[in-house]
């Protein structure tokens, strides 16, 4: 069979610079030491208290991680392709799967301290799965970490119960509502300083 110049034509370019095992890098996701509990395809969103309305934050596989060590529990989400943190926080007593208006598939929960940005923010969260019967096994596997976490907590030691701010899950609930207050007090704080040296607003065109 005679082949075109096209198809003879097979060029083969050596690498400028050759990797070898000590040039590839490790990448850390901070899941090395946890065991996968619960694992489940769904949406995500958030409420922006801001525009009053639901937000997409992705779609990818929710997990429950419990650490080998300790045995706590978190809940852990990624954006497919991405792989990038759209949930992460600890799976507290307090908090309580609702479900979501006109929806037999999806649940809403605040996490006073989701780690997803880097930094323990209070959200108001809701999650949706691609029927019932996957959003009821969801609840059971939530519940089931609550509860985990829970006996966790009344058996360890007062000073050790709460999450150290090295976890990947973030600060306890309690230790992030005391961030949360100072770093509001400081807020209203600014403001006031501001406010005191703004001179004052002229009327005007506010669409500009």
């Amino acid at each position: 069979m005679l082949l075109s110049k096209e198809e003879e034509h097979d060029p083969h370019y050596e690498p400028v610079i050759r990797l070898t095992d000590k040039d590839q890098v490790e990448v850390k996701t901070h899941e090395e030491d946890e065991d996968v509990k619960f694992k489940m395809r769904a949406k995500l969103f958030r409420f922006d208290t801001g525009s009053n309305e639901w937000k997409e934050r992705g779609t990818g596989d929710v997990r429950l991680l419990g650490h080998k060590a300790t045995g706590k529990i978190r809940l852990v989400m990624r954006r497919d392709k991405t792989f990038k943190v759209c949930a992460n926080h600890a799976i507290t007593p307090e908090m309580n799967l609702q479900p979501n208006i006109g929806s037999d598939r999806s649940w809403v929960w605040k996490a006073l301290a989701d780690m997803a940005e880097g930094v323990p923010t209070a959200e108001t969260l809701a999650i949706r799965f691609a029927n019932a019967d996957n959003a009821n096994q969801f609840k059971q596997a939530f519940e089931d970490a609550q509860n985990t976490n829970k006996e966790i907590a009344s058996s360890a030691r007062p000073e050790t119960v709460e999450t150290s701010s090295t976890d990947p899950a973030g600060p306890s609930a309690s230790t992030a509502k005391e961030v949360t207050d100072k770093e509001n007090a400081r807020k209203e704080e600014a403001e006031a300083d501001k406010e005191a040296v703004t001179e004052p607003v002229t009327s005007g065109d506010d669409s500009k």
